[in-house]
């Protein structure tokens, strides 16, 4: 689903860090069911589904450890004894041989940077009423926006029919300095498609999140 939903993608992104705000999440289905989601009222003529979204909270701070109790000093002319662990068990303090260690597998050594790839091309799209999005296709397919049709006598209140004019979105590719960031943005844009799009299109959804959370973990904007 291409649409331009990264007004919400960055509401969600911003609410998750800064506060508690509630922001109000918009939902357009056109006569053609086409469904866009933004952080605006819907134009007139589309079905309009509104949704609250909490933001999240700062996370507490995390509390001090508590202080350690002072041992009582000993009294003047005494010594505090400490008992032998050794000597009370001494088969539980014997040197170990290497045959008696379990065996354990080695541990994969931690990705280095050299060894991350930069992440694919994306392209920055413009629809024709001024929206942007991130998208991974550099021609996406043409949208059919629906016309105000009127009636014989010119009345716009009696129009019958349904009419479209077919539109094109125009995309640029992303420059290589601002992919990761792009990526990223892409990332929120699915995640906002998942949770708050049609139920019967969450799964695929949620595939769609997952792919591009995966491309943004691997390649090198998970250290960025």
């Amino acid at each position: 689903m291409k649409q331009a939903i990264h007004l919400a993608a960055a509401l969600l992104l911003a609410t998750a860090t800064a506060s508690a705000d509630e922001v109000a999440i918009y939902r357009c289905t056109d006569a053609h069911g086409a469904l866009t989601v933004q952080n605006m009222p819907c134009p007139k003529g589309m079905k309009q589904e509104k949704k609250i979204m909490q933001g999240l909270p700062a996370a507490p701070a995390a509390a001090p450890p508590p202080a350690m109790p002072m041992p009582a000093p000993a009294a003047p002319g005494s010594f505090a004894s400490t008992p032998d662990p050794y000597a009370a068990n001494p088969d539980e303090y014997r040197i170990l041989d290497s045959a008696d260690l379990p065996a354990q597998a080695a541990a994969p050594p931690p990705a280095d940077a050299g060894d991350r790839l930069p992440p694919p091309v994306l392209f920055e799209c413009h629809t024709y009423d001024n929206g942007r999005y991130i998208s991974e296709d550099a021609e996406p397919a043409p949208r059919c926006v629906p016309l105000r049709t009127v009636g014989l006598d010119g009345n716009p209140n009696r129009g019958a029919g349904e009419a479209c004019e077919m539109k094109r979105d125009q995309c640029a590719r992303v420059p290589d300095g601002a992919l990761c960031g792009a990526w990223k943005q892409r990332l929120g844009e699915t995640e906002v498609a998942w949770r708050f799009g049609r139920a019967e299109n969450a799964e695929k959804n949620k595939a769609e999140f997952e792919r591009v959370q995966r491309i943004v973990n691997e390649s090198t904007c998970a250290l960025q």
